[in-house]
């Protein structure tokens, strides 16, 4: 489901109560974990943090360089996990803690869906949002 919100606060008063409480969640989870320098913006109709242009340089497309999204979509709720593929091990240690767990990831190149704020396990979340500085993902971006 796309949003034309332009801030955050009216993209979260666009949702359905439970979707709301669960993008609230994990909005705060990804705010408590997020390396120092990446900016909150609306992009896309989602909730974006990305490396400012100042820090990336130029980019193929002109747009800055998304490192992570989240986003309530019309069958399940998302989260982008950018920064998951820029390091060995990352997306290796988020796929063992699901296992370990007992549920089901859900991943596609970068993207986590889940239907349920308990679909997730949310220390591996924490950990992929936390493992990437902007400058080691401006350099994985660069190797790309």
């Amino acid at each position: 489901m796309h949003s034309d919100a332009a801030t955050v606060t009216q993209y979260l008063g666009e949702l359905p109560e439970d979707r709301r409480a669960a993008i609230g969640h994990v909005l705060a989870l990804v705010r408590a974990n997020l390396p120092v320098g990446y900016d909150e913006v609306m992009r896309w109709g989602m909730i974006t943090w990305e490396v400012p242009m100042a820090a990336s340089g130029p980019t193929y497309n002109g747009k800055p360089l998304m490192y992570a999204a989240l986003a309530s979509q019309k069958r399940h709720m998302a989260l982008y996990l950018c920064g998951a593929n820029c390091l060995p091990g990352i997306e290796a240690r988020l796929r063992a803690a699901y296992g370990a767990a007992g549920k089901k990831l859900d991943l596609g190149k970068a993207c986590l869906r889940f239907r349920r704020l308990d679909d997730l396990v949310p220390e591996a979340v924490a950990e992929v949002i936390a493992a990437v500085p902007v400058a080691d993902f401006v350099a994985a971006a660069a190797r790309d």
